[in-house]
């Protein structure tokens, strides 16, 4: 079990000569030794991918498997609980997906697999993935995440799928409260992203998901950065895991061009601008460190005519998905995000990655400069660096263990745009805090979903009919007592003093065009009638 294992981090030189002693040794505990894959593997079909699987990766392009796929894809099909480290962009999703349908197609069962992923945006990436390996073997899968009705939710977890792909808090919702849900019977166990899943962000969650699947079960862990807490992994209930490693501890991709700029603060949105400018016709992301710099640099840019879109945590599902559809899509050509698009995400024509704040954490730098520089190709990723991040700059470097070399810029044309971006800076200013007045007003805020939108013409209908009820009622009951009280006084009631018309007439617009000719106004009565506003007028002056 977890408690007995000892998770070691060695070289591939180190496994040879470990796998000796232990071989010579009575030690007990199990040791976390790093897979030797023979050179000559080129195929899916050499590592024990089945013929359909294997067709399924021509169909996505996926002619020769990667080096982090070519060492956990033979020891997954094995049985063996897996440690992945592999850089960013290197396949490591085909790596835990392959060996999982292939057991599917071995047993078909319905909840067979969970994948836990940290962040919404991966987990709808992930279903992709599996969506199309399955394709042809009819996989179903279903993602769970936040920011969606829970109800629709729950019927497609009640279809039973294959494969579910949530995110912690979403799948402990659904755990305590979807009737008839249960993952009792789950034979697979992913965490991608593992470091940051098995962080104290997610401690609780996982705590409780791992008490309600069974014990019996693979599990698969895969990151770019993985902890090197042992206790931390052994949370994750490992039984003999194998550390699959391609790279050293923290590294990032060989074609990946990384520079810094030293800038006074101040000047941010300038040189920002600049850069845009300077490497225009690329595709950009730039993260940030808060949603509201997102938001405002979004508006910013969108003032200047830099087609720039946000995504941030305070946004709703659909207009997160919707974001990043538009970047995909090559319709906007920069996405402003936060740390929520900085893990996991595969977008293959990210041509630059600029960190207009600097991360906080070291390890997520090597996530956020991954977004580009993927499966082969090459990029560039330029980090700002103000008289206030000099510390945590050196801490990466030291992390990656490179000196960055520096990003040429002139400052002369860098502050040639200051008065524009000045400008474009007070705009946006102005845009944020009429965002903010419609937040404090939820009902006027403004939502594109079809389904809010119709259930608020719904909703002022409803009062739009009771309104009018009331005030009918109220009219007629005053209008009744003040015409009672005249025929006590004038003896008798005149029954043509009254215009009594059928309501089909009323709402004839003929008839309608007809009375408004004549200045008759509808006046309510006892009768249940209209009032003509001449016969009044005379009654009037006959007094």
């Amino acid at each position: 079990m977890a408690d007995d294992s000892k998770i070691l981090e060695m070289d591939t030189d180190e496994v040879k000569n470990e796998a000796l002693e232990d071989s010579n040794s009575n030690d007990n505990s199990s040791n976390v030794i790093t897979a030797e894959i023979e050179e000559s593997v080129k195929t899916f079909k050499d590592l024990g991918v089945t013929e359909v699987l294997c067709e399924a990766c021509e169909q996505l392009g996926w002619k020769t498997p990667t080096k982090i796929q070519i060492e956990s894809i033979p020891l997954a099909l094995q049985g063996k609980d897996i440690i992945g480290l592999a850089e960013t962009g290197s396949g490591k999703t085909g790596a835990f997906a392959l060996p999982i349908l292939q057991s599917l197609l071995a047993s078909t069962q319905r909840l067979h697999t969970l994948v836990l992923t940290p962040t919404r945006e991966l987990a709808f990436q992930i279903a992709e993935q599996f969506d199309a390996l399955g394709s042809s073997i009819g996989v179903k899968t279903a993602v769970i995440v936040g920011g969606i009705d829970m109800m629709s939710q729950s019927l497609v977890l009640a279809k039973k799928p294959h494969v579910v792909i949530a995110t912690p808090g979403r799948l402990i919702d659904h755990l305590e409260n979807t009737k008839g849900f249960t993952l009792r019977a789950l034979k697979f166990l992913v965490m991608d992203e593992a470091d940051r899943i098995l962080n104290m962000d997610f401690e609780a969650e996982v705590d409780k998901v791992l008490k309600v699947i069974p014990k019996d079960r693979h599990t698969f862990l895969f990151s770019a950065t993985m902890t090197k807490k042992v206790a931390k992994l052994q949370r994750a209930a490992l039984k003999d895991p194998v550390k699959c490693s391609v790279n050293t501890k923290y590294s990032t991709v060989e074609k990946l061009l990384q520079y810094y700029v030293f800038i006074p603060s101040k000047y941010k949105d300038c040189y920002l601008v600049s850069i845009l400018n300077e490497l225009a016709g690329n595709s950009f992301i730039i993260f940030c460190s808060t949603c509201n710099t997102t938001q405002r640099v979004a508006l910013l840019l969108r003032n200047l005519g830099i087609t720039a879109i946000p995504l941030h945590g305070q946004m709703s599902q659909d207009k997160r998905l919707g974001s990043l559809n538009k970047f995909k899509s090559k319709s906007r050509s920069v996405l402003l995000a936060t740390d929520v698009a900085s893990r996991g995400l595969d977008i293959p024509h990210v041509d630059c990655v600029i960190n207009y704040d600097i991360p906080t954490h070291s390890k997520d730098y090597i996530h956020r400069v991954g977004r580009t520089a993927r499966a082969g190709r090459s990029g560039k990723s330029i980090t700002f660096v103000t008289q206030y991040d000099v510390e945590l700059f050196q801490r990466i470097e030291t992390l990656i263990g490179k000196k960055l070399p520096a990003f040429p810029t002139s400052e002369e044309e860098v502050m040639m745009l200051v008065e524009r971006v000045s400008e474009a800076q007070r705009f946006a200013r102005v845009e944020m805090r009429e965002q903010g007045d419609k937040r404090k007003r939820p009902r006027e805020e403004a939502d594109d979903t079809e389904l809010s939108s119709g259930v608020r013409k719904q909703r002022d209908i409803r009062i739009f009919v009771l309104t009018a009820f009331v005030f009918t009622h109220i009219t007629r009951w005053h209008c009744c007592s003040g015409t009672t009280k005249m025929a006590h006084r004038s003896g008798q009631e005149d029954p043509e003093r009254y215009l009594f018309v059928d309501r089909a007439v009323v709402y004839n617009p003929a008839t309608q065009a007809d009375w408004t000719a004549k200045k008759l106004v509808w006046i309510p009565s006892e009768r249940h009638g209209f009032e003509a506003a001449s016969i009044k007028e005379e009654r009037m002056r006959g007094k």
